[in-house]
């Protein structure tokens, strides 16, 4: 009898969690193109390098409000298989869970649903993308990285965790944070799951390369400890000082993009609408601006 009511119960949870999952997945479509130059910015990535996404998925948009971040999801760049050496460990791993084109650049990710997998690079060609860099990181350190990474592919995406950072990171709270949290502890099988920014942070906590560590300073001395990887996010790479963050404008004014001898000043040759009575949420939704607004700009004097 106990049986067949915790079969029920098991039935039902997984029934809820599958809907839960199907939800947060939908993805609103696009409404404007990225701002940054895609080519550009695929030409320039190095290997580890850390790519931050704005997602359109239901889930992104509760990972913004909860990080108060436009940047939901973390993937870590790994190259393409080309770039390893036939006898390479990391190109073995790789071509276990990826048999696609040898010449594709690729990153890895953690994604609900799917787990932790490795992704074409060109999937996100029309998403909005930063690229950080971690700053002074040796080469040898950067394969170290990726190959730690790569050998997490296939753990299931932890969305416990996830619910669990966002009541840990939400401003009130009714009951303890800590309370039955999933960030705290280390249960026996636990670490089967996870989530974006954790697998990349694990990675870099592998070479000692700082993502945003704990720093202890006592009587003049200063010790540095390794973060809680569970309670990192993907904004946590935009914020770090020890990554850089490379852009690649979409609409550039340099001399590259309108052959100009200079780039200052460049900006005023943008397509600019001639029209500048409307103001712009996004592409589909422009309106006029107040008139009282209006009014003001063409009373004041240059």
């Amino acid at each position: 009898m106990k049986n067949n009511r915790l079969m029920w119960f098991q039935g039902i949870s997984q029934r809820i969690q599958t809907w839960l999952t199907n939800w947060l997945l939908y993805e609103e479509k696009r409404t404007s193109p990225p701002l940054q130059d895609f080519h550009k910015m695929s030409e320039a990535l190095q290997l580890a390098d850390v790519l931050l996404f704005k997602g359109r998925a239901r889930i992104s948009r509760v990972i913004s409000i909860v990080t108060q971040s436009r940047w939901t999801h973390a993937a870590l760049y790994i190259g393409r298989c080309s770039d390893y050496a036939e006898d390479s460990e990391t190109l073995a791993l790789i071509r276990e869970h990826y048999t696609g084109d040898a010449a594709e650049q690729l990153v890895l990710e953690s994604l609900l649903g799917q787990g932790t997998v490795i992704t074409p690079l060109s999937m996100y060609e029309r998403d909005s993308i930063r690229l950080c860099r971690p700053r002074g990181l040796l080469k040898e350190d950067a394969e170290k990285v990726v190959f730690h990474a790569v050998q997490q592919v296939g753990r299931e995406y932890d969305i416990r965790q996830l619910f669990d950072l966002a009541r840990f990171m939400y401003p009130y709270a009714v009951l303890p944070r800590r309370w039955k949290s999933s960030l705290f502890t280390y249960k026996a099988g636990s670490v089967t799951k996870t989530v974006c920014s954790t697998v990349l942070v694990e990675a870099f906590m592998v070479v000692k390369f700082p993502v945003i560590p704990v720093i202890h300073e006592k009587d003049e001395q200063i010790s540095v400890y390794r973060r809680n990887p569970r309670l990192f996010t993907p904004r946590d790479f935009d914020y770090s000082p020890y990554f850089d963050i490379i852009k690649f404008p979409y609409l550039n004014y340099d001399k590259t993009f309108l052959g100009l001898v200079n780039q200052a000043g460049g900006y005023r040759d943008l397509p600019w609408d001639e029209d500048e009575t409307f103001y712009c949420d996004c592409a589909e939704d422009c309106f006029p601006q107040e008139a009282e607004v209006k009014t003001a700009n063409q009373g004041k004097k240059v």
